[in-house]
């Protein structure tokens, strides 16, 4: 039996209804994921040596951080967080690598603990305080060798940085390689396998709020530019950066290169789920590319 005038016309309300309160909806969470995540850092914890800094980056914001002196083994590293994460959340890894006679700068983005900003950029306002964190170390460290550690939101910034970052190895972990694929899993993680359908939802809100596009968020594009040796990290049971996302970014990388799959790791603290291997194998790569000491690398 064909459906009346006033049957379609029902239809039609509905379905207009259902899009408007999706809109609202996506709208909101959207602001919500955007929004900046201050906190308040305090003093540089005891047992480690060094300073608290303050640098003003291309994005606009005044960033604070901690700089850490190094030793005269050379080699300078970058350390960079995170979303609505903080330099504290590196602390760990800045321990490791002092340890080694690395010089170390860690440092809240633009928008997170005790940096200034407004808004969260998914990389692309946080890959230029990326770029002044590095001119920010290179002067302070006297023409050492720079490296860069980047988890997550720090490796997208560390990709899409512009100016392009000039440094001599990077490590990059749990790296989305395009914005719609990062929110088409996180959907799937919540809704199940059917909400990837709204991730226009949340795709189009990039331009009024933030003033860019898609195309703007897409770290694939910019691994295919990088020349510095790259070691990226992935877990493999990561549901929000897949391991198919990982070997996709690791595939469209510059040689040279290098991939850690960890088994069984989700998305989550990668040092802090593999402490012993994860000291071990980075130290590896950096010694090899900032020292040109290569001796234990490890086949995980």
């Amino acid at each position: 039996m064909p459906f009346s005038p006033l049957t379609w016309r029902n239809l039609a309300f509905f379905a207009l209804g259902s899009l408007l309160i999706l809109t609202f909806t996506a709208w909101r969470v959207g602001g919500m994921l955007i929004a900046s995540h201050p906190r308040e850092i305090g003093d540089l914890p005891a047992g480690l040596t060094g300073k608290s800094v303050q640098f003003l980056s291309l994005s606009g914001s005044e960033l604070a951080g901690w700089h850490l002196p190094g030793d005269e083994r050379g080699g300078a590293i970058l350390l960079m967080h995170g979303i609505r994460s903080s330099r504290l959340g590196m602390l760990e890894r800045a321990a490791f690598l002092s340890k080694a006679g690395y010089a170390v700068l860690l440092f809240d983005f633009q928008a997170h603990g005790e940096s200034a900003g407004e808004q969260i950029t998914f990389g692309l306002m946080e890959g230029k305080d990326a770029y002044s964190a590095v001119e920010f170390l290179r002067k302070a460290s006297s023409g050492k060798n720079i490296g860069v550690l980047g988890v997550s939101l720090g490796g997208a910034a560390a990709i899409l940085a512009s100016p392009p970052l000039e440094v001599d190895a990077m490590v990059l972990e749990s790296v989305y390689p395009t914005i719609g694929q990062a929110i088409a899993n996180r959907l799937a993680i919540r809704l199940g396998e059917w909400g990837r359908i709204l991730t226009p939802f949340f795709l189009w809100q990039l331009k009024p709020r933030l003033g860019i596009e898609a195309s703007n968020l897409r770290p694939i594009n910019g691994l295919s530019k990088m020349r510095a040796p790259k070691l990226l990290i992935a877990g493999e049971a990561d549901r929000h950066t897949t391991r198919n996302d990982s070997l996709q970014l690791y595939h469209a990388a510059a040689a040279p290169k290098e991939i850690w799959i960890i088994p069984d790791a989700a998305h989550t603290d990668l040092y802090s789920f593999s402490k012993g291997k994860y000291e071990r194998r980075v130290l590896d790569f950096f010694n090899a590319h900032l020292r040109g000491n290569r001796q234990s690398l490890i086949k995980s």
